[in-house]
């Protein structure tokens, strides 16, 4: 059940809102007076009231009802990036979270998730005890390839392969840029090298579930974020984590979507060779090296974190076997079309037919130039916070073949 608010009432006072129940879970929006836009979406025994004011943040109030309509409003938690409001929104209500559509906003701005029970929010609402716990999650249209995490011991050529992939195929893949609480070190860039950060905002975010995975080394912090990841999808490419398995172990137990592969030696004896052959560490390093070689070798080997296990024993033929499990072929492949943006009108009516929300313009001079509809599939939604929520799938419809009314309200 949706409600448009009016948000000059008082709702410490608990005093129910006057609106238009819509059918399948969709809303409108109302304008108060201060020019603030509300909806409400009412989930069980919870009322959600997402607002805002052009230029300003989103922002959530959550009222627990009870059988006459009329509750306690509680603090809430608002985790994620806070989207920028506009002129007015549309809320709709899925499983586990509101899709929020702005109005008359950027194509690559317009479509934004309010995550109130994934398996995120119910993470972090344990962390929480006592308070309300929502997420934010910027939406996107299409898919992207997942992430490789390759892994494999010191000496064992990963960081040659990775180097060969990335030269053969730089348009393809992209290195994510790790945190660390260490200081920059001469020419080291912040954002290039490492993303340099205080030591009390990485425990936060890791606290928060904002790292796929991290470790501490000589007091300082690393780690690989999920925006880093994100980042690098964004720019569409396919993200490269060259991580030890510790790391590979979190980001499996990530909601993170990935392949593992694991680079393994021919033996233990070639391995040894290659390190002293590099001349790079001293007797005790190397010791050192080859002890937590045997030790990762043997847990890539039987853990079932990795997908994968690749003998480097050649390199031209281990490099030829990477490609192929990434399904490249000894061409550069046609770059894949951009997905599709979608710009919402400032009026507009939405309407939720199973997974698939329609959009349709109440603008009367679109009326008269087009019957067209916009149809949002959300069956496929994939991620979510602290990430993005990719899947969406987005194309025009006839109104007429497709069997829908001009408003956007169901079947003729």
């Amino acid at each position: 059940m949706v409600w448009g608010l009016d948000s000059d009432k008082d709702f410490s006072m608990g005093e129910a809102p006057i609106g238009q129940d819509l059918q399948n879970g969709n809303d409108n929006d109302f304008e108060s007076k201060s020019g603030t836009f509300e909806t409400s979406t009412i989930i069980g025994e919870k009322k959600y009231v997402i607002g805002g004011t052009a230029g300003e943040t989103f922002y959530v109030k959550v009222q627990i009802l009870d059988n006459n309509c009329l509750g306690e409003w509680v603090n809430v938690v608002e985790l994620g990036t806070k989207p920028i409001s506009c002129n007015g929104h549309s809320a709709v209500l899925l499983k586990d979270r509101i899709l929020i559509l702005k109005k008359n906003s950027n194509p690559d701005d317009c479509i934004w998730f309010l995550e109130v029970d994934t398996t995120y929010v119910r993470q972090q609402q344990k962390k929480n005890l006592g308070t309300e716990v929502v997420a934010w999650s910027k939406g996107v249209i299409g898919n992207v390839e997942k992430p490789v995490v390759i892994s494999g011991p010191s000496g064992v050529g990963k960081g040659t392969l990775i180097s060969l992939l990335m030269k053969e195929f730089p348009s393809m893949f992209g290195f994510s840029v790790s945190h660390t609480t260490r200081a920059p070190r001469g020419m080291e860039k912040d954002g290039v090298h490492y993303h340099f950060t205080e030591k009390n905002v990485m425990e936060k975010e890791i606290k928060d579930g904002k790292f796929l995975e991290f470790a501490s080394v000589h007091g300082n912090l690393y780690g690989t974020s999920v925006e880093a990841v994100e980042l690098v999808s964004d720019a569409g490419k396919r993200c490269i984590l060259d991580i030890d398995v510790q790391g590979a172990r979190s980001v499996r137990a990530s909601p993170l979507e990935a392949m593992f592969i694991f680079i393994c030696p021919p033996s233990m004896d070639e391995l040894e060779k290659r390190l002293r052959d590099r001349g790079t560490e001293t007797e005790e390093q190397v010791l050192k090296r080859l002890r937590n070689a045997q030790a990762e070798i043997e847990q890539g080997r039987s853990s079932g974190i990795f997908d994968h296990i690749l003998f480097n024993d050649n390199l031209e033929d281990c490099y030829e076997n990477l490609k192929k499990l990434l399904g490249l072929d000894e061409y550069a492949t046609t770059p894949k079309s951009a997905p599709k943006e979608i710009n919402l009108p400032r009026d507009h009516s939405v309407s939720k037919i199973d997974d698939k929300i329609i959009i349709n313009s109440t603008s009367s001079k679109l009326e008269k130039e087009s019957k067209n509809l916009i149809m949002l599939d959300v069956s496929c939604l994939k991620g979510g916070a602290p990430g993005r929520t990719r899947g969406l799938n987005i194309e025009a419809i006839d109104s007429f073949s497709e069997g829908f009314n001009g408003n956007g309200n169901g079947p003729i």
